[in-house]
């Protein structure tokens, strides 16, 4: 696969967990299960790396991941205390599962094409 077509599936698939996300918090902000203050607590650390995701930047997608992890435990803890968003917290999960395998990956592929690493030690 090259790092074109990987970057438009990872950038899709990351504006689409933000845009259910960004719901789904909004949403239980505003029905009053959870304050308006502590659902822009979890929405805030969603939106730090949207500039450099949608420009494609290597380094943006290989620390997102650590983000993702965090709203990974979320989508986890909701499949296993809840019978009624199940279904949420299932696509949540296989949205984030396919985005934490995609970002390392193009951060890898396009790194290598744009000759960003680590450098060798000389000896």
């Amino acid at each position: 696969m090259n790092s074109t077509r990987l970057f438009h599936l990872c950038r899709a698939g990351y504006l689409a967990l933000v845009l259910m996300l960004g719901v789904w918090f909004i949403n239980k902000g505003i029905t009053g299960e959870y304050s308006l203050v502590f659902a822009a607590m979890w929405l805030i650390p969603m939106l730090l790396p949207l500039k450099g995701i949608i420009e494609g930047k290597p380094y943006t997608y290989a620390w997102a991941s650590y983000i993702i992890c965090l709203y990974m435990l979320h989508g986890l803890t909701l499949i296993y205390v809840t019978e009624e968003h199940f279904l949420f917290a299932l696509i949540e999960v296989l949205l984030l599962g396919a985005l934490l395998i995609g970002f390392p990956f193009y951060a890898r592929i396009r790194g290598k094409e744009l000759g960003l690493g680590l450098k060798k030690k000389k000896k």
